[in-house]
Parts: structure tokens; sequence; C-alpha cells
């Protein structure tokens, strides 16, 4: 048996822009456009898919900021998008009339820089200036410049910052807070800022006034000023792990006091309230409830909680949103949606529900105005059922704003939940979406999961899916696997560290439950999944590749030896171990689909994809692994976007192309009735290996 040894061979195809690894990238997509974007179909699906990205009837989602309404819109005829606000009476208008106050495509054009879109920090309460984020080519870096909301400008003398991770806010008219790279010391290790930063207009940012500072190890700092109208005040803090803060509120003197809840508690202040939910039990409170207490009296030691939520073994907190009154609380039974409108009154909280929500659909707050008005706005929608974008008033019947059309045929389709009994017994949810397969037989299917980071997956309208897979006969399945937060706390930490097979045990009983049923079998059975779902796809190629026909890995985790040394992986050490740590490297090297690859076992074909320019996930995962693979002659194909960032795609275009080669490659691995074809033997080699590549802490 030949497994990956200690020393790496492939080493060098982590130097994401050496020559050596680019000329090797360039050949593996040139082998996937010949064998897939070749595909007789291709052209026309992406086509197609690009119409559902670019249609102009989709729902312009929007965030209102006093009397505008604010959105970011890509299209055909503005591919890097456009920054633009109406008013709400324009907005009730089929087409409404958009005022542009930034056009990412003419920036880009007269830059001739690749920008793409991150956000803008608006300032609060006037509304007159923002904070515009924008990164090269969709890296999570990006350089912000401060713009004028009147003249539709940028501020020639205004706070700008070069490339970075940085984190800033608004302070007062004429300051900021900030976190960012400003030299050695500034960053922690994974990479992001080390340090909060008031830094007032006109000043050099490296002269800012230093108002709190992280630990190296930790995983950020940061900072922000609340501007609610007679609540303004500011807090600082620092992200111990992924999953573990203290927070402090900063008072005018530069003092802090610690708001003293448990590290793993989710807290923030709201007007007069502190609102906590604990990620493990606490003052006698369940994990995964929502406490209120008064924020005043809490630092005065109080430590009386209102119980707004209280979870059981099938219902979790999924979000909550304030209005100018009322409190709109989002909860997950067996990951269907359910909401009630919760109001502060004397002697406790009052509870309504929010009726017409359709059971097995999704259902989310798009956006309140908790400073002036009980208004909502309110998203509606199920795997066939596309959204509907509601306006309402608490106390008040709603209005249909907005009704996005069918973007493909449901025709014969039907949704249905089930639940697959899991190794250690737990009961696992999933949701099914196709033909009725009892009357069909077994047919293609796409099983897609996640199961890491307290990240649900919940129903949703999928345009691309229903073009892609629905349309042409496929099934598609999205599993709740534990690792995700569709349970709440327990569901995600029931998967963490060396627990992280609970996650991999649960899809794979998924898959066995589908076949069991009828739906597919083991050929017709592909699986996919990104990021962190992109590690669970490498545990299944490497575990049980014979229960699937054909596998997608999208900017997957790989090596789980080196996360913690490339870009921001050290920050996701709360989730699987430290590498370092000689008590977690025996189950992170189990773990690890890269050191799992065997020269004497079939495996399913897979296609593994990637981005030059994720600063997230380093490319290197999956330029490894497919390296491997082909060397042990094993089916794979490898496609890396040379922009996109963790997205994967900057663009339409690109997110066309790239859906386009998953549901084609899918449909030809799960539909072919012959061996899978293996790629040649590798062909561009390094000239001169480096030593330690760049950008690897190596």
């Amino acid at each position: 048996m030949r497994n990956v040894s200690d020393d790496d061979p492939y080493l060098w195809l982590e130097d994401v822009s050496g020559e050596d690894a680019l000329a090797w990238v360039a050949e593996r997509n040139a082998e996937t456009a010949g064998a897939v974007a070749g595909d007789a179909g291709f052209d026309l699906l992406k086509a197609r898919l690009r119409e559902v990205l670019d249609a102009s009837d989709r729902i312009p989602y929007t965030v209102r900021r006093g009397e505008y309404l604010y959105n970011f819109w890509q299209d055909a005829e503005h591919v890097r998008g456009v920054w633009r606000r109406t008013t709400l009476e324009r907005y009730r208008q089929d087409a409404p009339d958009w005022e542009v106050l930034l056009d990412v495509d003419a920036l880009a054009a007269a830059e001739d820089e690749k920008w793409v879109w991150d956000g803008a920090n608006v300032r609060h309460p006037a509304y007159d200036r923002a904070l515009v984020r924008l990164s090269r080519d969709g890296g999570d870096a990006v350089v912000v410049r401060e713009f004028d909301l009147g003249s539709g400008e940028f501020v020639d003398d205004g706070f700008r910052l070069p490339e970075a991770k940085t984190r800033i806010g608004w302070a007062g008219p004429d300051a900021v807070l900030v976190g960012t790279d400003l030299g050695p010391g500034s960053l922690t290790d994974s990479g992001y800022p080390r340090t909060v930063r008031r830094w007032r207009r006109g000043t050099p940012v490296a002269d800012s006034e230093l108002v709190f500072e992280a630990e190296p190890g930790d995983v950020s700092a940061w900072g922000y000023r609340d501007t609610t109208p007679g609540f303004e005040r500011e807090f600082v803090g620092r992200s111990l792990d992924f999953y573990r803060s203290e927070s402090h509120l900063l008072r005018p003197d530069g003092t802090r006091v610690r708001i003293d809840v448990p590290e793993d508690a989710v807290a923030y202040a709201h007007r007069q309230y502190l609102i906590v939910t604990p990620k493990s039990e606490w003052l006698g409170q369940p994990t995964g409830s929502l406490l209120a207490f008064d924020l005043d009296a809490f630092l005065s030691g109080d430590r009386t909680p209102e119980v707004l939520f209280t979870p059981d073994r099938r219902t979790a907190l999924a979000d909550h949103a304030w209005t100018r009154d009322h409190l709109i609380l989002e909860t997950m039974r067996d990951v269907s949606a359910h909401i009630e409108v919760l109001t502060p009154a004397d002697g406790g909280w009052t509870r309504e529900p929010l009726v017409g929500v359709p059971a097995l659909s999704a259902v989310s707050v798009v956006d309140t105005d908790p400073d002036v008005s009980d208004e909502y706005f309110l998203d509606v929608s199920g795997f066939l059922q596309p959204s509907t974008l509601r306006l309402g008033h608490i106390g008040a019947a709603s209005e249909v704003l907005k009704q996005a059309p069918h973007r493909f045929d449901p025709t014969g389709l039907t949704v249905d939940q089930h639940f697959a009994t899991s190794r250690d017994g737990t009961r696992v949810p999933y949701f099914v979406i196709g033909p009725d397969r009892a009357t069909t037989g077994p047919g293609p299917t796409l099983l897609y999961g996640y199961g890491g980071f307290e990240v649900s997956l919940t129903p949703y309208y999928g345009s691309v899916t229903g073009r892609g897979w629905l349309e042409r006969g496929g099934t598609y399945v999205i599993a709740n696997i534990r690792g995700g937060g569709e349970y709440g706390p327990d569901w995600h930490q029931a998967a963490l560290g060396a627990e992280r097979p609970r996650a991999f045990e649960d899809f794979e009983a998924v898959a066995e439950d589908l076949v069991a049923r009828g739906v597919t079998t083991p050929a017709m059975l592909g699986a996919q999944g990104g990021s962190n779902g992109g590690l669970l796809m490498g545990a299944m190629l490497t575990r049980r590749p014979e229960l699937f026909g054909a596998i997608v890995a999208e900017v997957p985790l790989l090596d789980m030896t080196r996360f913690h040394k490339l870009l921001a992986g050290a920050s996701w050490i709360a989730e699987y171990g430290d590498p370092d740590d000689e008590a977690d490297l025996p189950h992170l090297r189990a773990l690890s689909p890269y050191h799992r690859i065997e020269a004497d076992r079939d495996y399913p074909p897979v296609l593994l994809m990637t981005s030059t320019r994720d600063d997230r996930v380093h490319p290197g995962h999956a330029r490894k692994t497919a390296a491997r693979l082909r060397e042990l002659g094993h089916p794979v194909l490898f496609h890396e976007n040379t922009g996109g960032g963790h997205a994967g795609a900057g663009d339409n275009e690109q997110a066309a192309h790239n859906s386009a080669l998953v549901y084609t490659y899918l449909w030809q691995q799960l539909t072919r009735t012959g061996p899978p074809a293996i790629p040649g033997p590798l062909t561009a080699t390094p000239t001169a290996a480096p030593a330690a590549p760049s950008g690897t802490g190596s």
C-alpha cells in the first residue's frame, strides 16, 4: 500500500502563483475543458444557467438606510455590478427607478483592476458617507475607500486603506474604529487584525490611537460603535478562536468593562438589553437558548435572565431580528421554519405567531428598521416555490412587494423529508427533491452536504440546481448532518475535533438510505460539497468510495496536517484540532483525505475545483490531492478558476461556467455505462521545487 508520506512531494503546488504550479494548473484546466466543457450540451446548459443569474426579473433585495433602500445588482450588462438605491414608493413599481451610486464595471475599467464588490458601511444616522470595500478578483482581502453618497464620488482626502483583511466601522463623523495590516505585530497568526485603533480624519493610520489589542494566537480583534439614538456606546473584543470570544464595553475615558458571559456565548447589546445565546449550559438555561438581560443591571451583577427561547430535541434557534418595539424570532423544527413575534411588556414578554409560513419552506427576515418603525421585509420560498418578498408591519397585514417567477419546470417533482439512522443511532434528516422514484425507478441523484461550523442547510429555491439538475431528470438531496446548526449548538459540537467522523457517518447513512429506498443506486449517486463540505467529499472518497458513482469537491480542505499553516487555516483549529498538538495530530491524520489516498483501492471519478484567488482555503489542498490521485492512476479532473476568491466566481459568467462544469460532469459520470476515463500521467513538474512555498508558513 502506497500512502502519502511525511515528505510531501507536492509542496511545490502550494506556491499559489509560482510559474511551475500555474503551468500544472493550465494543463489540468485544459484536460477538464476537453472532457467536460467539450460535452455537446455544455454550452447550452451554461447559457441557460447564465440566463437565470442575469435575469432582470430577479428580486432586487434591499437594505433600508434612512429613506432609501439600497441594493447591489449584477446582470449581463453590469457584470461586476452596480450599487444603487431607490425609495420604497419607487420600489413598489415593477420596474423601479434606481439611482446608481457606484458602477463597479466602470471603476474596474478606469483603474484596470478586476474589482469585486464586498459591501459598504454607511454612516449612521446621517447616511451621507460610506466606507466602500472592494476586493481584487474576489479575495477576502479588501481595499477601503470613503464614498460621498451625495456627490456619488470617492472622497479624495477621505479614509483609504490598501489591500488587507481589514475591519472598519464609523466611530463618529470624522473617526473610525479600524483593524488592519500595519506591519509586523498588527495581525494575528490567522492573518486577521490584532489591534483596534481610533483613526481620526486627516491623520496617518499608523499614528492612530491604540484602543485594544488581542493576543497573537487569537483569531482577531474587533471594535464597533453602537449608534442607536439614545444608546450610543462602543464595544471592543477579541475572538479567542472560532467559537470563543470576550467582549468589553469601552467607557469614554478609555477604560473597559468586561461583558461577563461565557467565552462560547454569543452576546450583544440592543438598546437597554443584553442579548445572549449560550453555547453551553449557563444560569440553569440549556445550550442554544435566547436570553435577555437589562444591560445596566447585568453590569452591576444581576444575572436574572428573561428567557426568550428554549430549545428542545427537535427545535433550534435559527435567527432573530429587531423592529422598533418587537423581536422577530426565527426557529427551526426539524429544519422547517417557524416565526414568532415577541413583545416586551410589564411582567415579561408576550408572543404571537407570524402566520402564513408554509411547511418545508425557507422563511427569513430580510431587513427591518429598528430605530424608527416596526416594518419588516420577509422572504418566503421553498424547494419548488420561488421567492416572494413581503412587506409587513407588526400588528398589521403584510403585502406582496415582489414575486420571483419559476426558473425551471416543477412538473412531476415532489419534495419529501426523510430521516436516516447513523451508526450511533442518531436520526439524521434529509430533503429529497425530484421525480417520484417509486414510479420511475432509481435514477441519477446528487447528494449535497456541509456538516461544519454550525452552518444550517435549510430549504431554498435553487434556480441553478433546478435548471442544471432537476429539469434533466435528476434527484437532488440535502443532508442535514451533524457539525451543522440544524438542531442548535449540540448538533454542531457533536462533530467537533476528534468527533468529526460523526458527520461523515451521518452522510454515509443518508447515502445508504437513498439506495435502500430505491431512490438511486451507488453507481448513480453523486456527492457534492465545498470548503468544509469539500473535506466531507474527501472523506467520502477515501472512507466509502463504493457508495458513490462520482464526487465533486469545490474549494476543498483536504490536507488536515498543514491546513493551519495555509492562509486563514489557523482560525479553524477550534473546529478540527491543532496539527501541532501531539494529542490532536493522530485524529487529524486519520481524517485527512490527502493522507488516506491509496494506490490499490478503487475510487469513484472525482472533480476537484478551486480558485487561484482563494485567500481563505488555500488552492494547494485541491492541487496536491489532484496530483496525488493522478500519480496513483485514479480518475480525477481538476479545474482552477484564476479569480473569484473563496466563492470560486467573481461574476455571473464564472458562476455559470463553474455550475455547468459540475452538472455536466456529474451527469456524464452517473449515466455512463463504461469505466471512467483516467487522464494521462503527470507532465508538469517543478524545475526547482521551492523549499518554502510562498505564503505557506513552512
